[in-house]
């Protein structure tokens, strides 16, 4: 069946760069450093603050430092030196500027949907973090509109499609997070493709039965374009 899609939107993280894994690896470095303090500390100790704190520091690298520090106040039971948190921090700013790496075939096929739909990007975090990658990943000028949002529900997408007089219908988001990119969008009555990412933030994961899925999922970004040249 033939669709009428105007606007395809786009998440960034894990969709058309590489961010988990940066995560992963700083964490790996971080609970090398408590090791002395507590060598069997469990890494859900650092999710559960990570979760508290969303509320006051949102997502992103400077709420993901924040959580760090305060987890490992507690995982030391106060003993964690100036020393070690300046390292935390030192950690943290490696994350900033460390590279941003393009999945496959984004570089090529982003452009090339540029000239057929109006291209848009949504996503979520830190707004000076997030302005700095799409500035660096050297997309910005293929998306009519770039949305950085603090939280993605239906509530945000139905804002933006307002604001941008964009029908659901007509309105397909792309995605590595059922939580966060697809399922407030299928409530919508858009449409919305996952595309799995190898990593995913245990803050995203959500459990969908087989029959409720409404929504399409493809391997990656190649197959997404084929998606859109053959049926929209």
């Amino acid at each position: 069946m033939k669709h009428t899609i105007t606007t395809v939107a786009f998440d960034a993280d894990d969709t058309l760069w590489a961010n988990e894994d940066l995560f992963v690896a700083t964490q790996a470095r971080y609970t090398a450093l408590l090791a002395p303090y507590r060598h069997d500390w469990d890494a859900q100790e650092l999710h559960a603050t990570e979760q508290r704190n969303l509320a006051y520091f949102g997502y992103g690298i400077k709420g993901f430092t924040l959580s760090m520090i305060e987890t490992a106040i507690q995982i030391s039971d106060g003993a964690v030196t100036g020393h070690e948190i300046a390292q935390i921090i030192d950690l943290a700013r490696e994350m900033v500027h460390a590279p941003l790496t393009l999945l496959p075939h984004v570089a090529d096929i982003i452009p090339t949907l540029a000239q057929t739909h109006r291209l848009m990007l949504i996503t979520k975090g830190d707004l000076f973090d997030q302005e700095a990658k799409i500035a660096r990943s050297g997309l910005a000028d293929y998306f009519r509109h770039i949305e950085v949002v603090s939280e993605k529900n239906s509530s945000t997408y139905a804002r933006i499609l307002r604001r941008h007089d964009i029908n659901p219908s007509e309105f397909v988001m792309i995605g590595n997070s059922l939580r966060s990119d697809i399922l407030p969008v299928v409530a919508l009555g858009a449409h919305a493709i996952h595309v799995p990412y190898h990593l995913t933030w245990q803050h995203e994961h959500v459990d969908v039965p087989a029959d409720a899925r409404t929504w399409r999922e493809m391997a990656d970004i190649t197959a997404v374009a084929n998606w859109l040249a053959q049926n929209c």
